[in-house]
């Protein structure tokens, strides 16, 4: 398997990345990359998911429309940090690269640039092979003189009654605009004078309308107001119409709006999210070119400047794929989607068993979405039911929407339970749907801890509590996700269940001092950031860097960022120690820079589903040590979040932690490999080499081992009443006398 370069042609500056001076910051700085340029390089690989001849058709116009998404929340998150850095000073550089806020926002711009030119041309191939089965995005003058009085209809009906147009000038001054939301600019003139008018496409519509004909033809809201909307300002000369789409700075710090000691926590973040949505503009899309007088009149009401301006020919937003997906199901396309996958039955547990009892008597692995975490809910409805069970403790970052998790909880609580729960109210936009269940949980009598000020609760511990005889028992579930049943079928991720008695009775201590407030807890057994994650890391790092070339790491995370671990793996590296990466997204540690990261190799895989486990393995062989966890390694998991990893004891589970690596480490087909200049590179098949794609595998075997666990459990089934039907038989012989 050799890698072959998406971009073949090598930038000079690339180039010149490796002759930096050691004295210009460190050594760091010849290893290392900016994390923002980082991420658009992963989010253009999952763009490019949409061009692979092996992704089926609709699900390529999916990946078009997560990029998409990727790039506002982006744009809203990190960018908006960064503007905000900007205004103060020059003191606060990237410290892996010495990149300045303004440095790294000029190099943000440029290569968004770059990526909506790639993105437009993308969907043309995108829609083109989508007309192949009948599914067509038309433009207004793309249609029949029927269609345009049919729409012309709607509008009138049903969409004109309820626009809020509105003219910009002396009299009516500048509105405000909502971050992403779709607007209608129209520039025009009035009384001789230039002037110009607004309008909402409104949230409450369908984003398309279907049209009659054969297959999918469909026009958007946004298409069908701005060739419309002229009439509604008849006093005016329409010269131009565009569609904008704006994006705000989301990145409120609360700690800048500090509450009374006595207000309600939850009220307060409600003040908190109001604040956000009226933040800071960073950037606006259009789908024209925008004109020298327009350009100058947004730029000074939104205070952006020219280089946050991006123009792009495609949609500016995309999630109306995934509703329209529903319709291409009803139409029979199946075969431009994925095949059906449900999660499957975990081959350990006996259905016939209650799930807790089988707990136990051994740990239990579930990987998701192979697995269903179906399976895990209803261990928490169990020990709703449970009269051994005394209490539920349970951190929440995301939920669902209508979650199972809230339900089995609340049917604790009404079975007299204790139940408590430590709710993130501030995991980034999920926080109103959490301040919700928070309502809903205190009014059914659940103890709430709203987290530890300054740091945020991110780790996934649900810790049950019971009392057997005279003995006070535990099981611990230790994730890498959240307790959303919902991205459980889209994220791959790992649950662990184990009644081992240390991770008990750490878990019991982890509960306790987070009620107190207190991040300095000791474990035994748990590594807890921001107290002992990294040190315990960064310790087994120098277990293998004492074993030299015998040395072994395997790590699978998310993101890279956390400037002290980059500097030991490179010690690693120099060592001699083998260390493979398989990192999802950012990595500010660029692999094979020769006296740096030459036994560094990083692999990311972009799929079907979102990869989105924190493993890290240590050592080969019999001594091999795993641990699994919450925590990314980023600076903001090691050091200003509160997460939480397991080591995994159970000899078996270890090997299929390993195996599972082992198999994404194989993937040759939506696997890249990382080069020297941190870009992504394919991986070329010789003719004897067998395409591998892990998530198809995985799925696979999920299949098999549920059919052979549920071909066991009805094998001993029948031979249970086979051997009942023999004892009743031997039975009624002995009563009769024969």
């Amino acid at each position: 398997m050799e890698n072959k370069s998406e971009d073949n042609t090598k930038k000079e500056s690339n180039n010149e990345i490796l002759k930096r001076p050691a004295t210009e910051l460190s050594n760091l700085l010849n290893y290392s990359m900016n994390r923002e340029l980082s991420w658009l390089n992963f989010n253009r690989r999952v763009l490019h998911e949409s061009m692979d001849p092996l992704t089926p058709e609709y699900e390529s116009i999916k990946f078009v429309s997560i990029f998409t998404s990727n790039l506002e929340e982006f744009y809203r998150v990190r960018v908006g940090s960064l503007t905000d850095l900007s205004y103060v000073n020059d003191a606060n550089a990237d410290n892996k690269t010495g990149m300045t806020a303004k440095e790294q926002l000029k190099a943000i711009f440029v290569k968004t640039n770059e990526l909506l030119k790639e993105k437009d041309e993308i969907y043309v191939k995108v829609m083109e092979s989508l007309n192949d089965y009948g599914i067509y995005d038309l433009k207004f003058d793309e249609l029949t003189k029927k269609e345009k009085k049919e729409i012309t209809k709607y509008y009138t009906n049903l969409v004109e009654p309820i626009l809020s147009p509105q003219i910009i000038d002396f009299q009516h001054p500048f509105p405000f605009i909502e971050n992403n939301k779709l607007h209608i600019v129209l520039e025009m003139i009035g009384n001789g004078k230039k002037t110009y008018g607004l309008v909402q496409v409104p949230d409450n519509l369908e984003r398309y309308y279907l049209l009659d004909r054969e297959g999918i033809a469909f026009i958007r809201l946004e298409n069908i107001i701005e060739n419309l909307i002229a009439p509604t300002f008849s006093n005016y000369i329409v010269e131009k119409t565009q569609i904008i789409n704006l994006f705000r700075n989301a990145d409120i710090n609360t700690e800048d709006y500090l509450a009374d000691n006595d207000e309600d926590y939850r009220a307060y973040m409600k003040i908190i999210l109001k604040k956000r949505n009226r933040l800071q503009a960073v950037a606006l899309s259009s789908n024209k070119p925008i004109s020298k007088g327009l350009r100058t009149f947004l730029g000074d009401n939104l205070s952006i400047k020219d280089n946050q301006f991006f123009i792009t020919s495609s949609p500016l937003i995309m999630d109306y794929v995934f509703s329209l997906e529903n319709i291409v199901r009803e139409k029979g396309l199946e075969k431009i989607l994925y095949k059906p996958f449900s999660p499957q039955h975990n081959p350990i547990l006996d259905t016939k068993r209650p799930y807790l009892e089988q707990v136990f008597e051994r740990d239990i692995l579930f990987i998701y979405p192979y697995e269903d975490v179906g399976e895990f809910i209803q261990m928490l409805d169990e020990a709703a039911e449970d009269p051994d069970v005394m209490s539920i403790k349970i951190t929440i970052y995301r939920l669902a929407k209508n979650s199972r998790v809230i339900r089995a909880l609340l049917r604790a609580l009404e079975n007299g339970k204790q139940v408590t729960a430590l709710m993130e109210l501030q995991a980034r936009f999920d926080e109103e749907n959490n301040i919700n269940y928070s309502d809903v949980l205190i009014e059914a009598g659940c103890n709430i801890i709203y987290g530890i000020s300054g740091y945020k609760v991110h780790s996934k511990v649900c810790l049950i509590t019971f009392k057997k005889g005279d003995q006070i028992k535990h099981i611990t579930q230790i994730g890498t996700g959240n307790y959303n049943e919902r991205t459980s079928k889209m994220y791959t991720d790992l649950s662990l269940v184990t009644a081992n008695d240390a991770i008990g009775l750490d878990a019991v201590n982890f509960f306790q001092n987070m009620s107190i407030g207190n991040i300095h807890g000791h474990y035994s057994s748990l590594i807890v950031s921001p107290v002992s994650f990294k040190q315990t890391i960064i310790e087994l790092i120098d277990e293998e860097i004492n074993k030299g070339e015998e040395g072994r790491i395997f790590f699978k995370f998310n993101s890279f960022t956390d400037k002290d671990l980059i500097i030991k793996l490179s010690e690693a590296s120099n060592a001699g120690v083998k260390i493979r990466l398989i990192v999802r997204g950012i990595s500010c540690l660029r692999p094979g820079v020769p006296d740096y990261t030459e036994n560094i190799e990083i692999r990311s895989i972009v799929g079907r589903y979102l990869e989105h486990p924190r493993i890290y393995l240590f050592g080969s062989g019999k001594l091999l040590k795993v641990y699994m966890g919450s925590a990314d390694l980023m600076t903001r998991n090691t050091e200003r979040r509160v997460e939480v990893a397991t080591p995994i004891f159970d000899t078996d589970l270890k090997l299929k932690i390993k195996n599972y690596m082992e198999n994404q480490w194989e993937d040759n087909i939506k696997a890249r490999n990382m080069n020297v200049f941190g870009e992504y590179e394919e991986f070329e098949l010789k003719e004897d080499e067998k395409p591998l794609i892990s998530q198809e595998i995985m799925m696979e075997e999920a299949i098999e081992e549920a059919r052979m666990s549920i071909e066991t459990e009805m094998r001993i089934e029948k031979e249970e009443a086979r051997e009942n039907q023999n004892f009743l038989q031997k039975l009624i012989g002995k009563l009769l006398g024969k």
